[in-house]
């Protein structure tokens, strides 16, 4: 039986980008899947864009939100799909068959969540890597340390939302770590790592725009491990960022 995928991609003012992202979706050539497009009122030709496309259906939804993980959540509500995931505005799929892998693996493996690996790029430079994050430094224990699957790269089935909900609307760049913390700490989840990158992801962020939204994030963090009684401090959250330059250094070398 196959397993259906909802992708939602939520977006603001993204006409420079979207195009990439669509034709991503539209390539994949496993074709048990629905595209959701969470628009937040664009007035820059974003809405035309989605619109005029014809190369797979798109369901489209655009009016004023209170931030990304309200954003997201619209889209969650709207997925009939038994996995969900999220690839933004300015990312796209590695490869034609990222689906297809996901959807053998997790339906061979019976799991709830599947991750794997982020290529970023600097803006107008999609041939060259600057960074690959690696999903596989994740495990439940080292949450505390600030460490997550990349988001644009975690399926989860649509099951989980149902049971634990959706993204806290009261968190501005954390949210999607907030989720994990929830949720990945249940030793009763089944999930794992694919050592691949399934997505190329442009830098220039929310949570990498400065020095300010690198505070707020450590900040949303640390407040998501409390939330969810993961012990932690202010050295564990940074210690993760030799790491991050680590990642830079040996992807440039």
């Amino acid at each position: 039986m196959s397993m259906k995928i909802s992708v939602v991609t939520v977006c603001y003012n993204s006409a420079l980008t979207i195009k990439d992202t669509l034709e991503s979706v539209a390539l994949q050539r496993y074709k048990d899947l629905e595209h959701l497009i969470v628009d937040g009122g664009s007035t820059d030709g974003t809405l035309e864009i989605i619109r005029a496309w014809r190369e797979h259906p798109v369901r489209l939804i655009s009016e004023s939100d209170e931030g990304i993980y309200d954003a997201m959540n619209k889209g969650i509500r709207l997925a009939t799909g038994d996995v969900v995931a999220f690839l933004n505005a300015d990312d796209y799929y590695k490869d034609a068959d990222v689906l297809a892998r996901v959807a053998k693996v997790m339906q061979a493996e019976q799991l709830d969540a599947l991750y794997g690996d982020v290529e970023f790029f600097r803006p107008g430079q999609q041939d060259t890597v600057a960074r690959r994050y690696n999903s596989g430094r994740f495990t439940a224990d080292r949450l505390g340390w600030g460490w997550m699957p990349a988001h644009p790269a975690l399926f989860v089935r649509r099951a989980l939302f149902e049971r634990f909900g959706a993204f806290r609307t009261d968190y501005r760049i954390a949210g999607d770590f907030e989720f994990v913390a929830r949720v990945f700490q249940h030793a009763d989840l089944r999930h794992r790592h694919l050592p691949e990158v399934l997505v190329r992801m442009q830098m220039g962020g929310i949570s990498t725009s400065g020095w300010r939204a690198t505070l707020q994030l450590n900040r949303e963090m640390m407040r998501a491990c409390r939330a969810n009684a993961i012990p932690t401090n202010w050295l564990k959250m940074l210690l993760r960022y030799p790491f991050k330059a680590w990642e830079f250094f040996r992807t440039s070398a």
